[in-house]
């Protein structure tokens, strides 16, 4: 199936309504449908044809959404681009994805403007707010007079319908295929884990240029459930719009949680509409739960992915049971096996690699066979994250394979360690590494920062690790920081950390 019909078959179900809310003006499922369509008619006409690459650079916004489905429509491959990456990434991107088309914003302009007319493959920049140039053209002109209704073309499930390029945390960022097939089974099957009031309003503040944000885009057109957009994340405007809208459910990821809990005027807003917030994308601390709803309300529920699952794997349901420190339960039509390094299954409770099969697994990386056919064995996708199922079926994620720290033999799961740094009182991030020692291979680095106000030694946080971890697992060494490096969406960088030590 073509992704763009999701949109179609939320018109035929729920008749039109508003979807979306951004900066005070409402958006209609009717509207995103025409505007995709009169896109979709008007990159037609600028060349696209089926399996051509698409790039689309923008902060949360309409267009991101209309974009997206204009080049669903008209057969094309969406390559989204988080717009806070710099000019080399986006370079790389462009080059490798071979994109056709650039649908970006003046001021992101300046990441692409090296390439038009050096590029081969690359034959239009269009421009949200502006163009017309001659070396750009604008949106408004290009789909004025094009028609609201196209005849969509028709992709198998099999067909890309994106490629995710990967943050580049091991280096080079890779593209991750995903089909038409693989995301309509993951937002169906995360769809099915939702229990709230489709009339309920949630906050969408995950970028739509993840494929975090992109699974819960699809989703919302499976339920007709309705979003306030946010732009990017800013704690003030989201707490302002929980408020304002009495929502009731949010996505995020941790670091946004460890923001808005640390927010000094967060007790000024009313969030008691609150019922679910759900945490992915990396390592929710068990020590930040409890007092972030005590603080805020509702019901913090973590779940697992990763881009090339497309991106869902796990997750709790708001009625079911919650066991803190895991990631739920593998998602209808999921499975997940706990594997050794011989690629062999683990039972219930001991610790291996986590390995996923399931429609919702990639079709390859891009143009990279080999490390494709080094990632997915014997039809198991090999995520590269250590963790354990329990007897319930609930997976625990206890590491990267790669973060795993060895002293003198012993392993050291860094998350392990974090979360006794989180409970210290007055952290607000921890993280930990590996870092290099002539007599035990590798010592316990942490780095530490401190929330506004506290101050702290390095030998009190150690004596606080001391009483709560056995003495191997220590750290030998802390450092205070301002902020721990992150991703685009996030995520801690150990690889920026690694090169601190």
């Amino acid at each position: 199936m073509n992704l763009a019909r999701l949109g179609e078959e939320s018109l035929a179900k729920f008749g039109e309504y508003v979807a979306l809310r951004f900066e005070g003006r409402d958006v209609t499922n009717v509207d995103r449908d025409r505007a995709a369509c009169r896109l979709a008619s008007a990159l037609r006409r600028l060349g696209v044809v089926p399996g051509d690459r698409v790039l689309v650079m923008l902060p949360n916004c309409p267009e991101v959404i209309d974009s997206y489905g204009g080049i669903w429509k008209a057969g094309g491959v969406i390559v989204p681009v988080i717009f806070l990456l710099g000019a080399e990434e986006v370079a790389h991107i462009l080059a490798h994805s071979e994109a056709k088309v650039v649908i970006t914003s003046s001021d992101m302009l300046w990441k692409v403007e090296a390439q038009i007319g050096v590029l081969p493959t690359l034959h239009h920049v269009i421009l949200v707010d502006g163009g017309g140039d001659g070396r750009t053209l604008a949106l408004a002109d290009e789909v004025a007079g094009e028609p609201d209704r196209v005849a969509m073309v028709e992709r198998a499930d099999e067909d890309v319908a994106v490629i995710l390029y990967t943050s580049g945390t091991t280096g080079r960022p890779k593209g991750v295929a995903l089909s038409h097939g693989n995301l309509a089974s993951n937002a169906r099957s995360a769809a099915m884990l939702y229990e709230l009031a489709r009339e309920d309003w949630a906050v969408a503040v995950l970028p739509l240029s993840h494929s975090y944000g992109l699974t819960l885009m699809n989703a919302s057109a499976i339920l007709g459930t309705r979003a306030v957009l946010l732009r990017w994340f800013n704690p003030d405007e989201v707490l302002r719009t929980i408020q304002e809208h009495r929502a009731t459910s949010m996505s995020g990821v941790p670091t946004m949680f460890v923001y808005l809990l640390n927010h000094p005027e967060a007790r000024q807003y009313d969030t008691s509409s609150m019922r679910l917030w759900g945490s992915g994308a990396a390592p929710l601390p068990v020590e930040l739960v409890e007092p972030f709803e005590r603080a805020f309300g509702g019901r913090m529920l973590e779940g697992y992915g990763l881009t090339e699952a497309s991106p869902v794997v796990s997750g709790h349901r708001l009625s079911g049971v919650r066991k803190l420190g895991s990631v739920g339960q593998p998602i209808p039509g999921v499975a997940v096996s706990i594997q050794d390094d011989a690629d062999r299954a683990l039972p219930a409770g001991e610790l291996g690699e986590v390995c996923v099969r399931g429609d919702n697994v990639m079709l390859g990386y891009y143009r990279d066979p080999g490390e494709t056919a080094r990632t997915i064995r014997a039809g198991w996708l090999h995520t590269g994250d250590m963790g354990r199922l329990d007897a319930d079926g609930y997976l625990y994620i206890v590491e990267r394979k790669k973060d795993l720290i060895i002293r003198g033999g012993f392993n050291i799961y860094p998350r392990e360690v974090e979360e006794v740094l989180y409970a210290f009182p007055g952290t607000a991030e921890a993280a930990v590494i590996g870092r290099s020692d002539p007599l035990m291979g590798e010592d316990v680095l942490a780095f530490v920062v401190l929330r506004d106000g506290v101050a702290a030694t390095a030998a009190e946080v150690m004596a606080f690790c001391e009483g709560r971890l056995a003495r191997y697992k220590c750290p030998k060494d802390v450092r205070f920081v301002g902020a721990l490096p992150k991703s685009p969406i996030g995520k801690i960088l150990r690889k920026e950390l690694r090169t601190l030590a």
